[in-house]
């Protein structure tokens, strides 16, 4: 049982990253395919999926379509109830199903004035009153959320579920421009931001190239919190210190420089997500360990 999933530009696809999250972070098989967002391509490449008409969309095994974030997240619970997509106790699963109907909803000053991108963060960016309100109901939900599960910090409900997924790009917001929140529920956004799974969301969104950059502001920035450095480079030719590619196993290609060494892949977007961000990938870590331990 696979799904296929539609998905958007990962930078700024908010609604993606929660498509792909539901899928990635249980454990569910998929294969994803790319929406041309920026690219004008969008109309004809969901033709195939009508009526749906925006991502993420998600199409079953059997051929069904599933459109809307809330309904996937829905349809692959009650196919996965093993997963453990939502909490298990009855007043935290309300609670949570309460949390993603409403960011599904709401919110819509904070995300109107607030696009996710996951490249920066903006220094000096004002939210207007509008988005302070938005920010102050977000934190009443969480506050409430943490009241019902008795947990003060990490997932919300104790377990990692939907209603984390629903709210990454939130953080992804509140971090990415420096949006006031309680110190506790910034470390929550970090927290969230973290996980290994979005690392490589952003890694994999930072192979594309953008001309304009969507969504520029006039402000100064500072980088990604969370490997938003990397000293990893891009180099020409194909000689390398390993023969295959630590993804796919495949004759190594393409080439990253990483502190003096030399590491290859099979194409160019393996390199480029891990040129990106080096530390998201665990196989890559893993070679890196092996070959300099030996």
């Amino acid at each position: 049982m696979t799904y296929d999933l539609f998905i958007g530009d990962r930078l700024f696809s908010s609604w993606s990253m929660r498509g792909w999250l539901m899928l990635e972070k249980f454990g569910l098989p998929y294969r994803s395919y790319m929406i041309g967002l920026y690219s004008g391509t969008m109309a004809v490449d969901m033709k195939p999926l009508a009526p749906a008409r925006l991502v993420p969309a998600l199409r079953l095994p059997n051929g069904t379509v599933v459109g809307e974030s809330l309904a996937m997240a829905e349809t692959l619970a009650e196919l996965h109830p093993e997963a453990g997509l939502w909490p298990d106790d009855p007043a935290a699963r309300a609670t949570a199903r309460w949390l993603c109907a409403e960011m599904v909803a709401g919110f819509t000053a904070l995300r109107g004035q607030c696009p996710m991108q996951l490249k920066h963060c903006w220094q000096g960016f004002e939210p207007s009153p509008e988005t302070r309100t938005d920010l102050g109901r977000i934190e009443a939900l969480w506050a409430h959320a943490r009241s019902v599960s008795g947990k003060a910090s990490g997932p919300l409900f104790g377990q990692y579920s939907l209603a984390d997924v629903f709210y990454t790009p939130v953080a992804a917001r509140i971090i990415g421009y420096g949006l006031p929140v309680s110190d506790a529920n910034r470390a929550y956004c970090i927290e969230l931001l973290s996980d290994l799974s979005v690392r490589q969301w952003r890694a994999m969104g930072l192979t594309v190239r953008y001309e304009p950059f969507p969504y520029a502001m006039d402000l100064p920035s500072e980088p990604w919190p969370i490997g938003g450095v990397s000293r990893a480079k891009s180099v020409q030719g194909n000689a390398a210190i390993n023969d295959a590619c630590p993804y796919s196993g495949k004759p190594v290609a393409d080439v990253l420089e990483l502190d003096g060494q030399r590491w290859g892949f099979c194409n160019r977007f393996c390199r480029d997500k891990t040129v990106a961000d080096p530390g998201a990938w665990p196989k890559f870590s893993t070679m890196i360990g092996a070959v300099n331990d030996s």
